[in-house]
């Protein structure tokens, strides 16, 4: 068994993540890539593992739950606020029609659409810039992922989610919980879920996984 293998049996299968789109997904995505020089021989870890400029990428089992929650269809347009890495952005783009992702820190993004682009991944639209406000006046998504933590839920984002749509969100500065966000014809649903920590949601962006 590879150590990919052995990753998505024991801490995403092993811990009730299942789907075979998201399990194939797994399988499909080279995590080392993803992962900063230094510490490509523990990227399929059970942990955080630093990124640089003070972020890390996430362990596989929260970017396999937040997967998850978001409940992805093949047709589904997804936002992710906090490209980081790329690689939560890599797992999505497997599962959705489009990805449109954000990220305040340029160097970030650039490192993650070399990665992208080099595995031919051709459904995903890049932006630097205030992850807070989504991605454009007039846009609207199927789902929403965001990977770092503001203290409440940016409204923008809200607005940008279809009737029908999913976010899940991390929220909170010192105790933050997982949120999944559901809009309907009749308003907001918000639905905790379990303790988590991430980074902080700056007032002028995001810092991301």
């Amino acid at each position: 068994m590879t150590p990919q293998e052995r990753m998505i049996e024991e801490q995403i299968k092993g811990r009730g993540i299942n789907g075979s789109g998201l399990l194939n997904a797994f399988s499909q995505v080279p995590r080392q890539l993803f992962v900063a020089d230094g510490y490509r021989s523990r990227a399929y870890e059970d942990a955080a593992l630093p990124l640089g400029y003070d972020q890390t990428i996430s362990q596989p089992y929260m970017v396999g739950l937040m997967t998850s929650l978001l409940n992805l269809r093949e047709d589904d347009d997804v936002l992710e606020v906090g490209t980081g890495s790329g690689y939560q952005t890599a797992i999505i783009s497997r599962m959705a029609r489009s990805v449109c992702t954000i990220e305040i820190n340029a160097q970030l993004s650039d490192r993650a659409q070399v990665i992208l682009r080099s595995l031919g991944y051709d459904n995903i639209q890049f932006e630097v810039g205030d992850g807070r406000l989504g991605w454009s006046a007039t846009a609207s998504f199927d789902a929403v992922i965001v990977t770092a933590a503001p203290e409440t839920i940016p409204p923008q984002l809200v607005k940008q989610l279809r009737s029908g749509g999913r976010m899940v969100i991390p929220v909170g500065v010192y105790d933050q919980y997982l949120y999944v966000v559901q809009k309907t014809e009749d308003g907001v649903k918000r639905d905790q879920q379990t303790a988590v920590r991430f980074v902080p949601l700056l007032d002028s962006g995001c810092s991301s996984k």
